[in-house]
């Protein structure tokens, strides 16, 4: 069986790359908790370093995720919009700031699009926008920027099913909003979600 996670020690939090890259981000993720008994995600950089990690604790509504750094601080927070006149949306804060969102993902129902990620208003500067398309159930997808450039792809990893992909990030993204869309697509389209009925 192919190794997932060659090493567990957590790396220093500023190891994570945020900041425009010469080389791509290559990240693998893994749909399982590091904690007993509980769901998520664990995620790994190249070098087979702790990246990031979500991790359910028996959430009734699995209407929120927190995508948390190596140090277990919170990146993001991804959240369900409820009652959306523009359907299936979930919205990514900041943080654990959950009172102005940075950007929303919507689920699209139109041709090979599967979701666009919108910045919300009230940015301290103007942010771009993405569209997603391919299938996430086949973890093949591709997220574009406004010019068509594809800036992230999700891409099966050899031999070891869908339960692990690897995420791909080119430079100038975001490494930490890139896995963010990765959460909330978890939530739209995989079956089953990230904090509903996950299968052990």
């Amino acid at each position: 069986m192919a190794k997932v996670h060659p090493n567990m020690v957590p790396r220093p939090v500023s190891a994570v790359a945020e900041r425009a890259e010469e080389a791509p981000t290559t990240l693998t993720v893994w749909r399982k908790s590091l904690l007993f008994d509980c769901k998520g995600f664990t995620v790994f950089d190249a070098k087979g370093n702790l990246a990031y990690r979500v991790d359910s604790y028996a959430s009734e509504t699995g209407d929120e995720v927190v995508l948390m750094d190596a140090a277990g601080r919170p990146a993001f927070t991804v959240r369900r919009k409820r009652f959306s006149l523009q359907g299936d949306q979930w919205l990514v804060f900041a943080g654990e700031e959950t009172r102005r969102p940075v950007y929303a993902v919507r689920r699209s129902g139109r041709g090979k699009t599967m979701a666009h990620v919108t910045a919300c208003a009230g940015g301290s500067s103007p942010s771009p926008s993405y569209e997603v398309e391919g299938s996430y159930a086949q973890r093949c997808c591709v997220v574009y920027d406004a010019e068509r450039r594809a800036v992230a792809e999700v891409r099966p990893k050899e031999v070891v099913g869908t339960d692990v992909f690897r995420l791909e990030i080119q430079p100038g993204v975001g490494v930490s909003l890139a896995m963010a869309v990765v959460v909330a697509l978890e939530q739209m389209f995989a079956r089953p979600s990230l904090l509903r009925s996950w299968s052990t």
